[in-house]
């Protein structure tokens, strides 16, 4: 029995099989297909801790996280209680996300072609926040430059961090991948 709807394949997907496998390939010399590294997963973090005192920033913040990764986030909760900060253990103090296969492909483009761009005097992304074995990482200091948040629905401006893992063995091998992504790094 055959298929009668065409399979949608994201942007970024079709692009890393046609085009970014063959320069990586070119690049480093793999002599076997698997060796040349792709995208892992990406996890999406948000500190939620000063709503330690209000559950519906919690709520909003939840809300807010599973729009811009559309998927449901898990609340990440407190391991130890802390007085000076009013907080008890197992209360939610945060959310995160992981991304994988079409969903991480269509966060990834959203990413770098519309909320990038629309951060507040952005110079690029820095080259050197790599983990040491292939994992980048960075920050945004607002959530409102993804166009899946309405302004005048918010009630405060949440950071998030988000981690971009790949299959790479060294940071020049994940650098050289997220470039062909088209990552705005700074030329340091």
């Amino acid at each position: 029995m055959a298929d009668t709807e065409t399979a949608y394949e994201p942007r970024l997907k079709s692009d890393y099989r046609q085009r970014i496998r063959k320069v990586m390939k070119d690049q480093f010399g793999y002599t076997n297909e698997m060796q040349i590294p792709k995208l892992d997963k990406i996890v999406l973090n948000m500190g939620i801790g000063e709503a330690v005192s209000d559950s519906k920033k919690t709520a909003s913040a939840m809300k807010d996280l599973g729009a811009i990764a559309g998927q449901k986030p898990l609340p990440t909760k407190a391991r130890t209680s802390i007085a000076g900060f009013k907080l008890r253990e197992g209360m939610v103090i945060g959310a995160k996300v992981t991304l994988r296969k079409d969903r991480m492909y269509e966060f990834l483009d959203r990413l770098i072609t519309i909320a990038l761009p629309r951060v507040k005097d952005f110079r690029g992304l820095k080259p050197t926040s790599f983990d040491g074995r292939g994992n980048y990482a960075m920050g945004l200091k607002e959530h409102l430059v993804f166009p899946e948040i309405n302004y005048d629905e918010i009630d405060q401006v949440w950071g998030m961090d988000i981690i971009v893992c790949t299959t790479a063995r060294t940071d020049d091998e994940a650098r050289a991948l997220l470039k062909e992504f088209q990552f705005p790094f700074t030329t340091q």
